[in-house]
């Protein structure tokens, strides 16, 4: 009977119910059947538990499955080696084929190239017919390689989708035909990430050679993400940079950079201004930004970002939903909707109101043992007993005496 009634405690305990959530967001009905998503936002983020598993959607009392989903983008790579024909020089610059049959379709060229700390231009152009005069052109890349500035490399060819059997690449003189290793093929089907501003500013501040810039972040809310812009009139650089928490814990290090620099008459643009990282604050998030001998960069912006988090579920034509959050004790859901979860394209995003106390909120049942819910009777009947022992030995003393 006592297992029985142990058993029974155990499972109250674990399944989700309304009075148990502290907090409640409504979801507006939807004018038509179909998948829709809401967005966690701050308040669900340090209402709920840290990992969001105490979640739950209902529909009246009915819990409804969902899928929770991190817009972290995601693409997949074919890749394959292809041949390369006939490399030779054709009126000063290095030329070649690549013979793309067996691809179906591509998109990115990677070349193995043997040189370094060059810039050249590469032409790219296609045909089905090695021997033939209908070459298409598909665009022009900068090719590059700045080691001797520590500034990096390229050696992909960024072309639009083709299906061509034969691609013609002409670079400048820079590159030799000996030079051209070996070449592989891919095509990228790429879904971008869906990034959420938390922040839209924060406090800039020096500190000796660093530029420290400080972020007032709610509590319990995960950083992925410290973007930053940077005046136009700012000259090239690259500083290394940290991302710190609260304790200086470190949340994620690297590089931003800007680089617009002609070498050989060829022009090469890129720049990076964003670190990702990884770690949830307790109030305050700084980034320090590691200037050296150099003048402090001008920042113009600055901002602190995450994924978005999607809960997706289908709605049905005119149903009132409600989100509950707030259960310490709850486990995450196991729904057969998120294992077998396909995202619709045409989903509609659902607006949260705004976060509520739940009106139905009782809590859970104490499941604490008898002794720390009540732990002054406990007392009492400690002091009790070491009272009571005391007096008989005391008798027994006096008894003893008088034998």
């Amino acid at each position: 009977m006592r297992i029985t009634a142990g058993l029974a405690a155990a499972l109250l305990l674990s399944i989700p119910s309304i009075p148990f959530f502290k907090y409640t967001r409504a979801i507006p009905p939807a004018s038509s059947a179909g998948q829709r998503y809401i967005v966690v936002d701050e308040a669900v983020w340090q209402g709920a538990l840290p990992g969001l598993g105490d979640l739950r959607l209902y529909s009246g009392t009915r819990e409804i499955p969902y899928a929770l989903d991190t817009e972290r983008g995601s693409s997949e790579t074919e890749r394959k080696p292809v041949r390369i024909l006939q490399p030779g020089i054709v009126a000063g610059r290095t030329q070649f084929l690549l013979e793309m049959a067996g691809l179906p379709e591509y998109e990115r060229i990677e070349l193995r190239l043997n040189t370094k700390n060059f810039v050249a231009h590469a032409r790219v152009s296609g045909e089905n017919d090695p021997q033939g005069s209908r070459w298409a052109f598909l665009g022009t890349t900068t090719l590059y390689d700045l080691s001797e500035e520590k500034l990096g490399h390229n050696s992909t060819l960024q072309i639009p989708l083709a299906t061509y059997r034969y691609l013609q690449v002409t670079i400048d003189a820079a590159v030799k035909p000996a030079d051209i290793l070996g070449a592989s093929a891919a095509i990228t089907h790429a879904q971008k990430p869906v990034w959420r501003t938390i922040l839209s500013s924060g406090q800039q501040a020096q500190r000796e050679k660093d530029t420290v810039v400080t972020f007032p972040v709610p509590k319990n809310v995960p950083v992925e993400r410290v973007s930053f812009d940077v005046d136009s009139a700012e000259p090239n650089f690259r500083r290394e940079i940290e991302i710190r928490g609260d304790n200086e814990q470190l949340f994620g290090s690297g590089e931003i950079s800007r680089i617009h620099i002609i070498r050989n008459g060829q022009r090469v643009d890129v720049e990076q201004t964003s670190l990702e990282v990884r770690g949830t604050s307790q109030g305050t998030v700084r980034a320090i930004i590691h200037n050296g001998d150099d003048a402090p960069l001008r920042i113009t912006g600055e901002r602190v970002e995450q994924y978005e988090r999607r809960i997706y579920f289908d709605a049905a034509n005119g149903a009132d939903y409600k989100l509950y959050y707030g259960d310490v004790k709850l486990e995450p859901p196991v729904y057969d909707f998120a294992k077998l979860f396909q995202k619709d394209p045409a989903a509609n995003e659902a607006q949260l109101a705004a976060q509520e106390a739940n009106p139905e909120y009782a809590g859970r049942p104490d499941d604490r043992p008898w002794s720390d819910r009540h732990p002054a009777v406990l007392w009492v009947a400690i002091i009790s007993a070491v009272l009571m022992l005391g007096g008989i030995a005391l008798r027994s003393m006096r008894f003893a005496k008088a034998q």
